[in-house]
């Protein structure tokens, strides 16, 4: 399994930048056993066992429903580009980079325990989750623009089918991220699977709650 994660960092192998056969399967295990041993971490915060295994399950979810909500959107957006010849090469280099951050996720855990032992409270706990977060998708878009170098070289097109992706699956997680809460668990609150109020508009809240727009 760690060649696995080594390979896919170093775009070797299976994981190799081109048009070869997508690795789907191989990319969706590293994903989820990387994204689910974060996810454990990441739960356990006040030490409550149910709570880490709900968040174990709830990170490869946000990553991979994420990513499956998107890929028909971008798929009709390559083809309406001309690129659609080249959608296999642009599908891998989305997967890699999802598995990436996972990967990355599952590097970062050690400082997460290293931050909750430490005696952390609940809101740096989530600060502190969410810059681990950032990271990791930096180092997922590094693999994304590994990918994507050679096919912006061949045709610039690439570009806006590349920053397309972005705009999309940031606006798709954030919701999506939102549904899936908590991923942390407050202490005070029984473990839940969902909070109340999951299936409400992230959007709406941001605008009533953090702009004052009272609506």
């Amino acid at each position: 399994m760690i060649s696995e994660y080594d390979g896919l960092l170093r775009a070797e192998g299976r994981y190799a930048v081109g048009r070869g056969r997508v690795p789907a399967a191989h990319l969706a295990v590293l994903l989820g056993v990387a994204g689910f041993l974060y996810g454990t971490g990441m739960g356990f915060f006040g030490g409550r066992p149910l709570q880490a295994l709900y968040s174990g399950l709830k990170v490869p979810m946000l990553l991979m429903i994420s990513t499956l909500v998107c890929l028909p959107s971008f798929f009709v957006l390559n083809t309406l580009l001309g690129l659609r010849d080249d959608f296999g090469a642009s599908l891998r280099g989305v997967l890699a980079a999802q598995a990436t951050v996972a990967a990355s996720l599952m590097a970062l855990l050690p400082i997460i325990v290293f931050i909750y032992i430490s005696g952390s409270d609940y809101q740096y706990a989530v600060f502190f989750n969410g810059v681990l977060f950032a990271i990791s998708t930096l180092a997922g878009q590094r693999t994304l623009s590994r990918h994507y170098e050679p096919l912006i070289r061949q045709d610039s097109r690439h570009n806006i089918g590349r920053w397309s992706w972005v705009i999309l699956y940031v606006f798709v997680v954030i919701q999506l991220a939102w549904v899936l809460r908590p991923f942390v668990g407050f202490p005070n609150m029984s473990v839940s699977f969902f909070r109340a109020g999951a299936w409400s508009n992230a959007y709406v809240v941001l605008f009533r709650d953090v702009l004052g727009l009272g609506f």
